[in-house]
């Protein structure tokens, strides 16, 4: 039963109010030594980017953010800079990422009927996007955006190929990834309990037996992980300027 369509989602009926919690505090350990969250895409922190991203989608009521400890007044600072009203808490991150996206989820408004989450080093993502998995997810309870894979994927044992997944049913998930505000709060509860080991959050509401739809995604919004990403980055940034 909660996983099942809801008659009328609640952003339609004006009373939905959406949180989006934004880790950020990862180690960057294969950006060679930049913090990939401070790194300037023409000019402007990836972090400050992502922000400013979210803070465009109406359906956005509130932005947390979480860093490392160290870095929460250098975040702030650079917040109020850039005038990022709709960040309303920064809070420090844990050992994982789900135990950073906990912490954020702690600090949301009681008000939050969907709860989003968006990586911190993915600042390409449009407002179209953001709205569509927001609305999904107050109707469905869980979306994800995703794009189909480019590439024939390989799955690999002891340094051997063992099958050759279909193609046509493989997607690359990206976020934002917005949940029932019940539904993710449970479902990263019961992570954090069982010690479950979770790549994205999605993941998380798979394991309570949560029905999570796809909405499409785009093949622009990338996750900065490693330096070659900053040069497609600024390549993304140059094409969008040249088609305004």
């Amino acid at each position: 039963m909660l996983f099942k369509k809801k008659t009328g989602g609640i952003l339609k009926t004006g009373r939905g109010f959406c949180s989006v919690v934004v880790p950020a505090a990862g180690s960057s350990s294969r950006m060679e030594g930049v913090d990939k969250i401070f790194a300037e895409l023409d000019g402007v922190p990836v972090l400050v980017r992502t922000v400013m991203a979210l803070s465009k989608c109406k359906s956005v009521s509130e932005i947390i953010v979480v860093t490392r400890r160290e870095d929460i007044p250098r975040t702030a600072m650079i917040f109020a800079q850039y005038g990022l009203s709709k960040v309303t808490r920064l809070t420090h991150g844990g050992d994982t990422r789900a135990e950073s996206v906990m912490n954020g989820i702690n600090e949301v408004s009681k008000k939050a009927k969907v709860i989003a989450i968006h990586d911190g080093a993915r600042p390409f993502v449009t407002p179209e996007i953001v709205e569509e998995v927001i609305k999904t997810a107050a109707e469905y309870n869980a979306a994800v955006p995703a794009v189909q894979v480019k590439d024939t994927v390989k799955t690999v044992k002891n340094g051997k190929v063992v099958s050759t997944p279909d193609r046509s049913e493989l997607y690359a998930v990206q976020t934002p990834q917005a949940f029932d505000a019940d539904l993710i709060r449970g479902a990263m509860k019961n992570a954090a309990d069982r010690k479950l080991s979770i790549t994205d959050d999605s993941m998380a509401a798979e394991a309570i037996g949560g029905e999570v739809r796809i909405v499409p995604g785009s093949y622009e919004n990338i996750k900065i992980t490693t330096p070659e990403d900053m040069v497609i980055g600024e390549a993304i940034l140059k094409r969008r300027k040249e088609t305004e």
